[in-house]
């Protein structure tokens, strides 16, 4: 046999079945290009809990998976009619390391979508991979490889920063992991109100627990008397730690909370052996993104790329969206418990 020969066997692309669940996951934590969001448990959270049709695609060469790509459905009146790698995801995509299967993955996406009808495919793509397709770049994401060593990470921070999370140490903040989400919703839902955006439900954070087990904690802080000030769910992939939704009381920022509570999490990242510490993304130009490269971690693009088959422009599904100003305000002045029943209604369709 010619050593070339298994390049030249041909790239199967195939719908994936609950049968394929360790193996695709077992492909996922082999695959340098694949994340957390590519893992088969996103498949079953998209369509239990969002009803979202799903298409999990897999490319085989001579019987092993040699790529993978996640896909789900949005239909809604209100944002359009869409496919996407994935809903809810900072990163999805195709992954793989084969080119050829990457091409198959991709254009069996682009026969599905425009099968369905939709108006636009989305790749969350760390990597750019097509030129010729429009890209939405309002996007970074912020990691960094943290020192073994928990007193480098902590000189680490720039000057100000660092000053802030001693501020947090000696107001007494205490972080502890909770059991359960109760404390960790009533904060993220309190601070996603005050923002003017719906809340995701609770059945979801506890269907994220349930379902990634020790993949996924929720540390929370609270002040000298026992007052909840700062809440941050967190995902574990390989050797990386994703802090992923958060939320702060009003009272956090002057006690330094938010500050000491990501300390918090970086130092147990440490103490566990993990490696990189994923900020995750940001909307360039907001607060978010300011704090995070106020830690000193540095913003790499994250390449969205859409193929428009029903429109001319790209989808701006997003608060920073002049249109959705009075949606905002309105939604700012709700009662927080309807806020909280009626936004995963809104919120299912945003992704």
């Amino acid at each position: 046999m010619r050593p070339e020969a298994e390049f030249v066997t041909a790239v199967t692309v195939r719908a994936a079945t609950d049968a394929d669940r360790a193996s695709w996951n077992a492909f996922v934590d082999s695959c340098p290009p694949a994340t957390f969001f590519h893992l088969f448990e996103w498949r079953d959270l998209m369509r239990d809990v969002f009803h979202h049709r799903t298409h999990y695609l897999l490319a085989e060469r001579g019987g092993r998976i040699c790529g993978v790509l996640p896909l789900a459905e949005v239909k809604s009146r209100l944002f359009g009619h869409s496919l996407v790698s994935l809903p809810f995801a900072v990163y999805a995509g195709v992954a793989t390391e084969d080119e050829a299967a990457a091409q198959a993955l991709e254009a069996e996406a682009q026969r599905i979508a425009q099968s369905l009808g939709v108006a636009h495919l989305e790749f969350r793509n760390v990597a750019a991979r097509h030129a010729d397709w429009p890209t939405e770049d309002l996007y970074v994401t912020f990691r960094k490889v943290l020192s073994p060593d928990v007193e480098e990470n902590m000189k680490a921070i720039p000057r100000k920063q660092r000053a802030m999370v001693r501020k947090g140490i000696g107001n007494g903040l205490k972080a502890t992991f909770d059991a359960d989400n109760a404390r960790f919703f009533e904060l993220y839902s309190d601070n996603v109100h005050r923002h003017g955006t719906p809340a995701l439900s609770r059945r979801y954070f506890d269907a994220l627990r349930a379902t990634f087990g020790e993949r996924c904690s929720v540390m929370t802080v609270e002040g000298p008397d026992g007052a909840l000030l700062s809440t941050v769910m967190s995902f574990y992939f390989r050797d990386e730690i994703l802090p992923y939704y958060a939320g702060d009381a009003v009272a956090a920022r002057d006690l330094a909370a938010n500050d000491f509570k990501y300390w918090e999490l970086m130092r147990h990242a440490c103490e566990r052996g993990i490696r990189v510490f994923d900020y995750g993304r940001s909307k360039q130009g907001t607060g978010s993104y300011s704090f995070k490269k106020n830690w000193g971690f540095e913003p790499a693009p994250l390449h969205y790329e859409y193929c428009l088959y029903k429109r001319e422009s790209l989808p701006r599904n997003n608060p920073s969206n002049p249109k959705y100003k009075l949606m905002i305000e309105t939604w700012r002045r709700m009662p927080r418990a309807l806020a909280n029943t009626i936004g995963p209604f809104i919120v299912r369709n945003l992704g």
